[in-house]
């Protein structure tokens, strides 16, 4: 958990220290770091998701499933 949160740090830092470089507003660097993250999330979500599915439609082969019988 440690690990999740410190990097969750680390990405709101690089959110806003990008977006104030890119505009010099601390008002926007501020909104992006929270907005951006909470964005990220929401898209992973759906990425996992789509690569379960993926996943899930590939017939298993000897060349994906070495061991299979």
């Amino acid at each position: 958990m440690t690990k999740t949160l410190t990097f969750g740090v680390v990405h709101m830092t690089v959110a806003f220290t990008v977006a104030y470089l890119m505009t010099g507003s601390v008002v926007i660097g501020g909104a992006l770091a929270l907005v951006e993250p909470a964005v990220n999330t929401v898209a992973y979500f759906f990425h996992e998701k789509t690569w379960d599915w993926v996943r899930a439609s590939r017939r298993p082969s000897e060349a994906t499933e070495p061991f299979a019988a």
